[in-house]
C-alpha cells in the first residue's frame, strides 16, 4: 500500500491534491490513501472563520469548501486529525470522527480506524499541561481563551487510547512525542532557533504522545506542527519492537512538505472502517465523557469492555463496517456573496454523529452542560482576589504560527532575511 504523508495543510487541499497527482504521473504509481498530520482547517463558509485560532494574516477562506459543496471531490481516500489551527465548531460536531467531506475522513478528537487491513490511530490538538486534566467544557461560540484551549488535548481522549490492546499500524499526532528528538539527528534543527532551548532542557514535545507512543509502540508515527522535516527510530526496549517516526513541514512550495510511504498490506481496493475494539472503548467510556470544567471520573464507569465488544461485534454483523455517509449541517462558502450576516445553528447535531451513536447505544452529548460559566467565574473571582492560579508546569509553545510571524519580523528588521 502506498500512503501519502502530509504535515499541516493549512487548507490548502488544491494544491496538496495537485502534488499527489503529480507523483502518481511522474512516478507511474498509484497512491492508496493520503494521511494529514493536523492543522487541516475545514473551514467551509465565513462563520467558520470565527472558531479558527490563526494570526489574522492567515484568516483565508482557502480551498476546503470546494470539497464541502461538492464542488470537487478528493482524488484519493483522505484521513486526517485536527491540529491546533483548525475550524474548532466542525471538528466538534464530528468529535467521534465521521466525513468531513465526500472522501475526506476526521479521525476524531482520538480515534482508530481500520483501512485495508491497516489499522490507523490518531489523537487531534495539542498538549498544554494547564488544560490536559480538564473536561471538555468549550462550546461554540468561543470567546478568545476558548478558542485557544479547544484544542488542547484533554486525558479522557487519552486514556481511551490507551485501553487500545490490539497492534496499531499507524499512529498520528499533531505536536510530536516528547523526547523523540533523542532519536534521531536533532543538529538538523538547530535552523529552528525558536525552539533550540526546549530541545536542550528536554521539553520539545508533548507527553501525552510519548506515553502512548510507548504504550502502543506503533510501527509508524507521523507528526506535523513544528513545520520542518525530522526522522527518528525509536527501539523499544532491548528487544523490543521499532518505531518510524517522521515529522513533515506545512504546504508551500520548496517546503518539505509530503512522502509516500510503502506499507506491506493486503491486496485493495481499500476503505476506511470503523474499529471493532475502538468502538467497544467508546461505548464503555461515553457514561463519563467530561463535558464541564472537571476531568472524568475513570473509576466510574459500569460497563465491561468485553462485554462491550461483543456487543459492538454483534450490531456490526449486522449493519457492516462502512462509517455513515456525509452529511452538510451548514451551507458551504459562497465566493458571489457574502455569508457574514446569515443565520446559522451554532452547534448543529451532524447526522453521522447521531447515527454513530444510535448505532452504539449511547445518548448524544455534545450540546450539553458546558463548563464556560464556572471558568468565568473563577477567573472573575480570582481577579477580585488579586490572587493568580498557578500550574506545576510551564506552557509550551502552541502555536507555531504566531511565533514563526515574530521571527520573522524580528529577522526582517535585523536584516537578516
Amino acid at each position: 500500500m502506498r500512503i501519502a504523508v502530509e504535515g499541516c495543510m493549512h487548507g490548502d487541499l488544491d494544491k496538496v491534491y495537485q502534488t499527489v497527482q503529480h507523483l502518481e504521473e511522474s512516478e507511474s504509481i498509484k497512491i492508496d490513501l493520503l494521511l494529514c498530520c493536523g492543522d487541516f482547517q475545514a473551514v467551509r463558509n465565513e462563520k467558520d472563520m470565527d472558531s479558527l485560532s490563526v494570526p489574522r494574516k492567515y484568516r483565508e477562506m482557502k480551498s476546503f469548501w470546494k470539497y464541502y459543496s461538492g464542488q470537487k471531490i478528493a482524488p484519493v481516500p483522505t484521513l486526517f486529525i485536527g491540529g491546533n489551527h483548525e475550524a474548532s465548531n466542525y471538528l466538534w460536531e464530528l468529535y467521534y470522527g465521521g466525513w468531513a467531506a465526500p472522501n475526506i475522513y476526521f479521525l476524531g478528537f482520538a480515534g482508530v480506524v481500520k483501512f485495508g487491513n491497516l489499522r490507523i490511530a490518531g489523537l487531534s490538538g495539542i498538549y498544554n499541561a494547564r488544560d490536559y486534566h480538564k473536561g471538555h467544557y468549550e462550546r461554540p461560540p468561543y470567546d478568545e481563551r476558548s478558542i485557544r484551549s479547544v484544542y488542547h488535548v484533554r486525558e479522557y481522549d487519552v486514556h481511551k487510547l490507551m485501553q487500545v490492546e490490539e497492534p496499531i499500524d499507524i499512529f498520528l499526532s499533531h505536536d510530536w512525542p516528547l523526547g523523540i528528538t533523542d532519536y534521531g539527528n536533532c543538529e538538523q534543527l538547530r535552523y529552528k532557533h525558536h525552539f533550540e532551548q526546549e530541545i536542550k532542557e528536554g521539553t520539545l514535545g508533548s507527553r501525552a504522545a510519548a506515553q502512548l507512543l510507548e504504550k502502543l509502540m506503533p510501527p509508524y508515527w507521523f507528526s506535523a506542527h513544528l513545520h520542518c522535516k525530522f526522522a527518528a527510530v525509536v527501539k523499544h526496549g532491548k528487544d523490543g519492537p521499532l518505531t518510524k517516526f517522521l515529522a513533515l513541514d506545512k504546504c508551500l512550495p520548496g517546503r518539505k512538505f509530503l512522502q509516500i510511504v510503502e506499507i506491506e498490506s493486503e491486496p485493495g481496493p481499500y476503505e476506511i472502517q470503523y474499529d471493532e475494539e475502538w468502538l467497544a472503548i467508546t461505548r464503555k467510556f461515553n457514561s463519563i465523557f467530561p463535558l464541564t470544567f472537571k476531568n472524568a471520573n475513570f473509576r466510574n464507569t459500569q460497563l465491561d469492555i468485553h462485554d462491550c465488544r461483543q456487543w459492538v461485534r454483534s450490531k456490526l454483523q449486522v449493519r457492516g463496517a462502512k462509517p455513515f455517509e456525509f452529511a452538510q449541517t451548514v451551507p458551504s462558502f459562497n465566493p458571489t456573496k457574502s455569508d457574514s450576516n446569515s443565520s446559522f445553528t451554532e452547534c448543529p447535531r451532524n447526522p453521522q454523529t447521531q447515527s454513530l451513536l444510535q448505532l452504539l447505544g449511547l445518548p448524544y452529548l455534545l450540546d450539553g452542560e458546558s463548563g464556560s460559566s464556572e471558568i468565568a467565574s473563577m477567573s472573575a473571582q480570582s481577579f477580585q482576589s488579586g490572587s493568580t492560579i498557578h500550574h506545576n508546569e510551564e506552557i509550551p509553545i502552541d502555536d507555531v504560527d504566531e511565533l514563526e510571524e515574530f521571527v520573522e519580523d524580528q529577522d526582517t528588521e535585523t536584516g537578516n532575511y
